[in-house]
C-alpha cells in the first residue's frame, strides 16, 4: 500500500526539477514528507555536481535539501572505489567537481600510470580525454562509470549523458564499464543505510524506466514512476514489468499520499 511507505529515494532531474526550473508541486511534496516525518533522500545519477552544490540548487528552488539529504552517483562511485578496490590512481573523464570528490577520498586523478579508468557525465569532455581513455581501455585497465543514462534533461532539451559517452568508447574499444549509480542496487543500499530504512518501507521515485525503476526492481523496493521527465505514457505499453505506481508528477503522488 502506498501509505505503508515511509522512506523515499527521490530522483532529481525530471522528477523534482527540469534544468533550473522546479517541477510544479515539488517543493510542496518535499515539505509534506518533512511535515509527516517521512524520510527522504535525493538521488541523482548526474555526478557533475557534489552534494553541497545540489543542496544550493534545490534550496534556490524552494526545495528543502541539506547536503546530507543528497546522494549522487559520483559519491556512490567514489565510495565503491574506496571500499571495494585498491585503486589509488585513476584516469577520469569527469568534471572538476567529480575529480575533487575523488581527490578528497585519497584517489589521485592522473594520466601517469593509472590503475583504472573512471567515466562520468562530463561537460568538460575533449577529444584528448577520449583518446587517452581508449588507449588505456585497450590495455585492459579496469573500467568503472557513474551512470548509464544516455541523455540528461535540461531546460532547452536533452543533452548527451554518461551512457552516450560510454557508447562512443564501446564503439572504439569493445569495452563496457561497471556502472555504480542507478540501476546498481549498491546505490540503494547506501541510501537505505543513510535513512536507516528497510526495503518494505522504501520507494524509489523517478522518471526513467531503465535506471530509476530498474533499480527499484533489482533492490526489492517499491517503484513509483512519474511522467514529468523522460518516460512517456506510451513507453509503458511494451515494458516487461510495470512500476508499482505511476503518477503524472510528484504533485499527484503528494495528493495520493495525503488522502
Amino acid at each position: 500500500m502506498l501509505n505503508d511507505l515511509n522512506a523515499f529515494l527521490l530522483d532529481m532531474d525530471g522528477t523534482v526539477y527540469l534544468g533550473h526550473a522546479p517541477i510544479p508541486g515539488a517543493a510542496e511534496f518535499v515539505q509534506f514528507l518533512r511535515a509527516t516525518q517521512r524520510r527522504y533522500l535525493f538521488f541523482t545519477n548526474n555526478p557533475s555536481g557534489n552534494a553541497e552544490q545540489y543542496s544550493d540548487k534545490l534550496c534556490r528552488m524552494g526545495i528543502h535539501a541539506a547536503p546530507d539529504n543528497i546522494l549522487t552517483a559520483g559519491e556512490a562511485t567514489v565510495e565503491y572505489i574506496r571500499l571495494h578496490t585498491t585503486f589509488q590512481r585513476v584516469f577520469a573523464l569527469a568534471t572538476p567537481s567529480f575529480e575533487d570528490e575523488l581527490r578528497r577520498a585519497g584517489i589521485e586523478v592522473t594520466t601517469e600510470a593509472p590503475e583504472a579508468v573512471v567515466l562520468a557525465f562530463d561537460k568538460t569532455l575533449t577529444y584528448a580525454k577520449l583518446e587517452t581513455a581508449c588507449l588505456l581501455l585497450r590495455k585492459g585497465l579496469p573500467y568503472l562509470a557513474t551512470n548509464p543514462d544516455k541523455a540528461c534533461p535540461e531546460n532547452h532539451g536533452y543533452i548527451p549523458d554518461c551512457g552516450s559517452i560510454a557508447a562512443l568508447l564501446e564503439a572504439s574499444t569493445g569495452r563496457t564499464p561497471l556502472y555504480l549509480g542507478k540501476p546498481n542496487p549498491w546505490m540503494v543500499r547506501m541510501g537505505m543505510t543513510r535513512l536507516c530504512a528497510v526495503p518494505g518501507e522504501t520507494a524509489m521515485v523517478g522518471d526513467r524506466l531503465y535506471t530509476d525503476m530498474e533499480m527499484a526492481f533489482q533492490a526489492g523496493i517499491a517503484s513509483i514512476l512519474v511522467l514529468s521527465g523522460e518516460t512517456q505514457p506510451c513507453d509503458l505499453e511494451h515494458v516487461p514489468r510495470r512500476p508499482d505506481f505511476v503518477f503524472p508528477s510528484v504533485k499527484e503522488l503528494h495528493q495520493a499520499l495525503g488522502e
